[in-house]
């Protein structure tokens, strides 16, 4: 049978997307890109904000009207089910089967069982060895670790998957020897919080060790790795990004906050002194580092004053880039009964002022950028044909913009070009080949 796959949500999420695919294949399905096409259909949901979870509940709607042409089975997976699998088998009944994410170690057992095949079901768990990546050519998603120990007051991710728990290095860089092998030469290193990656099994950080080790696979060309959180960012972390060319200068390090109060109500670990010490460090130490961040406007008790103080943080510090949004009541977490919840529109207001602020921010960094010669990786082509899609060191797929490159007569998709940027925009940078 034909099977059809939706991944909704995060990189990690994706992650657990691939290793299903992988399974249906090995148990000799075929994959299709199209839903009309497919006699099942599987939905991996994201249950993490308000947002996310209706855009869950419609995806999974929509799908469930091809029941009434070729599917046979719909298949809903992942974070939303994790939380609300009882809800959700109550209030949409096209679903024939929801799967926990706890229950991933008896995955194929409950799709045997659904599609009444007699096949024996052992050794068929995810594993990240036969994923199917899904992210095209050139790079490819490497999970160190799973759930997250560090309790956010506004978030459900440590409910829904679990305490941090890192994988052994020698299973990571197993997993790196074969994408490499198989020829994606970027790695995206990811984790809930890599900055904390090994803390439970070594009793110590082992980041940089393991992104050092990584360096040596010799078919590797770039090494990324987000979500570091500023209190775990070490020294060795920042030795190991400034002296390893195959390692990008770029820390992804979300802060959520700077006003010291509304960071202890979020129950964070770091607070402001600590958050502007590592920035300071972090730039004197690799002069050409891009910093992006992530911040939450609208948490409870958040006062003008308080928001005044990020405005004016994110003002001087000019992050390279920045992605906002406004705090949102997750069922279960200990903000959701927190008294002096924002007003919607008060939330609405300050994350425009916010995101309008980081436009201007990043158009001058934007413009900095001309006349600068960088390598780039081409992988597409503009809808009208006439410019290259490419990225740089300097940015991460799917996060950040691009670099247009008009288009030469050759073919140089998922080739390596140099590139000299010529142009901006507010998030993309224009650019020739050299």
């Amino acid at each position: 049978m034909n099977v059809g796959f939706i991944s909704l949500g995060c990189s990690k999420n994706l992650v657990d997307t691939e290793m299903t695919i992988g399974l249906f294949k090995k148990n000799n399905y075929k994959i299709v890109n199209n839903p009309a096409e497919s006699d099942i259909i599987v939905i991996n949901t994201c249950g993490f904000i308000e947002s996310a979870k209706q855009e869950a509940i419609n995806t999974i709607l929509e799908m469930a009207q091809y029941k009434q042409k070729r599917c046979k089975y719909l298949i809903v997976m992942g974070c939303l089910v994790q939380r609300y699998k009882e809800e959700l088998m109550k209030e949409i009944p096209e679903v024939d089967l929801f799967i926990k994410y706890k229950e991933y170690d008896t995955i194929w057992e409950q799709i045997q069982n659904l599609i009444e095949k007699e096949e024996n079901v052992n050794n068929n768990e995810l594993e990240f060895l036969e994923r199917e990546i899904t992210t095209g050519n050139n790079y490819a998603y490497l999970r160190i670790a799973e759930g997250c120990s560090n309790k956010c007051t506004y978030c459900a991710i440590p409910y829904i998957r679990g305490e941090f728990v890192s994988r052994k290095i020698e299973d990571v860089l197993q997993e790196a020897q074969k994408l490499a092998k198989s020829g994606y030469r970027e790695i995206i290193v990811i984790a809930q919080d890599t900055s904390k990656y090994g803390i439970d099994i070594y009793g110590k950080p082992m980041l940089s060790e393991l992104l050092d080790k990584l360096s040596k696979i010799e078919e590797i060309k770039w090494i990324r790795f987000l979500y570091t959180y500023p209190e775990s960012i070490t020294d060795e972390l920042i030795k190991v990004v400034k002296e390893n060319d195959k390692i990008c200068k770029y820390f992804d390090m979300p802060i959520q906050h700077i006003s010291n109060t509304v960071l202890k109500r979020m129950n964070r670990k770091s607070n402001s002194d600590t958050i502007k010490n590592i920035i300071t460090k972090i730039r004197n130490e690799i002069p050409n580092v891009i910093l992006r961040t992530t911040v939450m406007v609208g948490f409870p008790g958040e006062t003008q004053e308080d928001f005044d103080e990020l405005y004016n943080f994110v003002e001087t510090t000019k992050f390279d880039r920045l992605g906002a949004f406004s705090y949102s009541k997750e069922d279960g977490t200990p903000a959701e009964r927190l008294k002096e919840q924002i007003h919607p529109m008060t939330k609405k207001s300050r994350y425009n002022k916010i995101m309008k602020l980081q436009e201007k921010i990043s158009d001058e960094v934007m413009k900095k950028q001309i006349g600068k010669k960088v390598e780039a990786i081409i992988e597409e082509e503009s809808f009208d044909g006439k410019y290259y899609i490419a990225r740089s060191k300097s940015e991460v797929p799917d996060i950040d913009g691009v670099i247009y490159i008009e288009k030469s007569k050759d073919e140089l998709l998922d080739n390596y070009v140099m590139v000299e940027i010529i142009d901006s925009n507010e998030y993309d940078l224009i650019g020739k080949l050299i």
